[in-house]
C-alpha cells in the first residue's frame, strides 16, 4: 500500500519533468526567432531596354479659324454722319461706297485753297509774260535796265514757290474732302456698325470702329504647334481638322505659313493654313480641333513613358547599371500612352527603371 510520501514525490518529479520540458521549447523557440531574423536587401525594379527609333503619334490640337483679311473703319476727319449704306451682314465688293460723312468747314476750306491757287497761278501768269517782254526788249542796248530785269526775274520765281505751295494745299484740301466717303478696302461682310446718320464722328476718338469688314470667302485656320512638333511640318503639308459646328465633318487643308518664330511663354509656333469658304458654311471666329500626325525622328531612343521623372528643376531616367542606379538628364519628344521619345546621354540597350520616381535616390555597387 503506496503511503503519502510516495505520491508526494511522484508529484514533485511530474512537475520537474514538466518545467525542463517548458524550459526547452523556449530555448528552441528563441533560437528559431535568432535564425529567422529579417536581412536588410537591396530593393528590385522591373527594367525596361533602352531602344532605337522614333515614335508615330496623332495630336489633336485647339485651333480657330479667322477672316483672311479684317478691319476696323474709323473717320479720317471730324464730321457727321450723312448716309450709311450698308448694315450688318451686307456683302460688298472692293471699292464699293460704305457711307457718307458732311463736313462744311472742309467744304470751305478746299474751295479757299482752290481760289488762293488760282490768285497765285494769274499772278505767276502776269509775271512770267512782263518777264519774257522784258528780255526782248533788253535784247537792245539800253533799253531795258538789268536790275529791273532781275527784279522780274526773281519775282517770278517767287510766284513760281507761291503756286507750287498754293496747289499742294489744295491738293491737300481735297484728299480730306475724299474722306468724307468711305469706300470698301476689299471684298467682304460687314460683321459691325456702330453708327448712325446724323451722329457726329471724330477722327481722335477710337473706342468703336463705325464699320468693321470682313473677308469670309477665305478663311485662315491658326494654331499653336509644339516646337518638337513644329520643326517636322513644313508649308504645303495637308492638315485634317474639324469644325464643332458641322458636327464633326472632316475638313482638310494644305500649310500655307509658318511664323517661323517660337512663342517662348508656350513653347509654340504659329501656323496657318487657307481654307477656301465660298459656299459661306465657315464663319471667322469658329473652334476646330486640328490632327497633327508625326512620324516620329527615327534617331531617337525610345522608353516607357512611366521611366521619365519630370521635377520642378529637371526631367531624368533612373538608369540601372550592376546595381548602381544613375540619374540621367532627358529631352522627351513625341509620345503615346505608354512609349516616349527622348535625348540625352543614354544608350542603345541601357536599362531603365520602369515606374519610377523622384524618391528612388543614386546609388553606387560598392
Amino acid at each position: 500500500m503506496k503511503t503519502l510520501s510516495d505520491t508526494y514525490m511522484k508529484y514533485c518529479l511530474m512537475l520537474l519533468l514538466a518545467g525542463a520540458s517548458l524550459s526547452a521549447c523556449t530555448e528552441n523557440r528563441a533560437k528559431e526567432k535568432k535564425v529567422e531574423a529579417p536581412k536588410s536587401q537591396t530593393p528590385s525594379y522591373q527594367l525596361a531596354t533602352v531602344e532605337s527609333g522614333g515614335v508615330p503619334t496623332t495630336l489633336k490640337l485647339p485651333a480657330q479659324l479667322n477672316a483672311y483679311q479684317e478691319v476696323s473703319l474709323f473717320p479720317k476727319v471730324n464730321g457727321y454722319v450723312k448716309n450709311v449704306l450698308v448694315d450688318l451682314g451686307s456683302h460688298v465688293t472692293k471699292g464699293s461706297l460704305l457711307m457718307e460723312l458732311e463736313a462744311p468747314e472742309l467744304e470751305q476750306a478746299a474751295l479757299l485753297a482752290k481760289e488762293k491757287f488760282a490768285k497765285a497761278n494769274a499772278d505767276f501768269s502776269i509775271d512770267k509774260e512782263h518777264y519774257q517782254r522784258l528780255l526782248e526788249a533788253s535784247k537792245t542796248k539800253g533799253a531795258v535796265s538789268p536790275m529791273d530785269l532781275s527784279s522780274i526775274k526773281a519775282k517770278m520765281n517767287a510766284d513760281t514757290a507761291l503756286v507750287n505751295a498754293e496747289k499742294a494745299n489744295w491738293d491737300m484740301q481735297k484728299a480730306m474732302l475724299g474722306y468724307l466717303k468711305v469706300t470698301a478696302p476689299f471684298s467682304g461682310v460687314i460683321t459691325e456698325r456702330n453708327i448712325h446718320p446724323g451722329a457726329l464722328v471724330s477722327s481722335i476718338a477710337k473706342d468703336k470702329p463705325m464699320l468693321e469688314l470682313k473677308q469670309i470667302e477665305h478663311l485662315r485656320l491658326q494654331v499653336d504647334v509644339p516646337e518638337q512638333l513644329a520643326v517636322n511640318l513644313h508649308e504645303h503639308d495637308t492638315l485634317s481638322f474639324y469644325v464643332s459646328a458641322l458636327q464633326g465633318k472632316r475638313l482638310k487643308g494644305k500649310i500655307s505659313r509658318k511664323s517661323r518664330s517660337i512663342n517662348t511663354q508656350y513653347r509654340s509656333e504659329r501656323i496657318e493654313v487657307d481654307v477656301p469658304n465660298n459656299t459661306g458654311v465657315l464663319s471667322s471666329g469658329m473652334y476646330a480641333d486640328v490632327l497633327i500626325y508625326s512620324k516620329g525622328n527615327k534617331n531617337a531612343l525610345i522608353v516607357p513613358k512611366s521611366a521619365v521623372v519630370t521635377s520642378t528643376e529637371r526631367k531624368y531616367v533612373l538608369v540601372s547599371d550592376n546595381g548602381s542606379i544613375r540619374k540621367i538628364d532627358v529631352s522627351t519628344g513625341n509620345q503615346t500612352l505608354d512609349k516616349v521619345e527622348v535625348y540625352g546621354d543614354l544608350q542603345i540597350g541601357n536599362k531603365v527603371i520602369v515606374s519610377a520616381t523622384d524618391e528612388i535616390k543614386e546609388t553606387t555597387n560598392e
